[in-house]
């Protein structure tokens, strides 16, 4: 159970402009030529021989154009069964539309999943996704993202083949905001985490939350990230 629960509460990318919330992909961008490096920490709170696991999962994005990043992740875990499988998670967006006077941006993107480690009973599968957000104006004017996401070549009996994406964004202080995202559906990525996002920097940030299953008992876990732009 900890290696589905790990690859289920997998994120899928980041910067900020950030390029996910916690789990859902946003409408931002990494700038042109800047790199946006970070660290996840994922943790279901119990001790190994009841389902608890630790995973970890660095991931880098580059601007390489105006509105188009590419990036990947590595994620693994540390739980009670040794050889716990290895995920590259190669990823592209492309921010089509950006409205600054009415605060409008959508984007569409694709994230290829694939053991590169202790591949048994894990497939290769893409994600492909669009989404569209709205920010209104002023300190406390909140951001609301929706959307919807497809699964391309996912093994049969591994769940929905895709659902909504939905994600808000609530400034509280200018250097905090509360953060929710969900993704519908029951598969691996069917979970809602609300959450804080902290301003470290001017370029850096610092997110905490929960994330926890549409199903299934013990799907949650902790979900730390920190991340910065230079």
């Amino acid at each position: 159970m900890a290696a589905t629960l790990f690859l289920t509460l997998l994120p899928n990318s980041v910067s900020f402009a950030q390029s996910t919330l916690f789990n859902i992909p946003s409408t931002d961008v990494v700038a042109e030529k800047k790199t946006y490096v970070e660290f996840d920490f994922i943790s279901h709170l119990e001790s190994h021989n009841n389902g608890g696991f630790q995973a970890y999962i660095p991931r880098v994005v580059y601007g390489v154009a105006k509105k188009v990043e590419i990036g990947t992740n590595v994620a693994f875990v540390d739980a009670l069964a040794p050889d716990q499988p290895v995920e590259l998670q190669p990823n592209i967006k492309f921010q089509f539309y950006a409205k600054e006077k009415t605060g409008v941006q959508a984007a569409a993107g694709a994230i290829l999943y694939t053991p590169i480690a202790h591949r048994a009973g894990v497939d290769t599968f893409g994600l492909i996704y669009t989404v569209v957000s709205k920010k209104w104006k002023g300190d406390h004017g909140p951001r609301l993202t929706g959307g919807g996401y497809g699964l391309a070549g996912r093994d049969q009996g591994t769940g929905d083949r895709g659902g909504a994406i939905v994600g808000y964004e609530q400034p509280l202080h200018p250097k905090v905001s509360f953060v929710t995202d969900w993704f519908s559906g029951k598969n691996r990525f069917g979970y809602v985490t609300p959450g804080f996002s902290f301003a470290v920097s001017p370029s850096s940030y610092f997110y905490a939350g929960y994330s926890i299953g549409n199903s299934g008992r013990k799907n949650n876990a902790l979900f730390l990230y920190y991340g910065i732009t230079f």
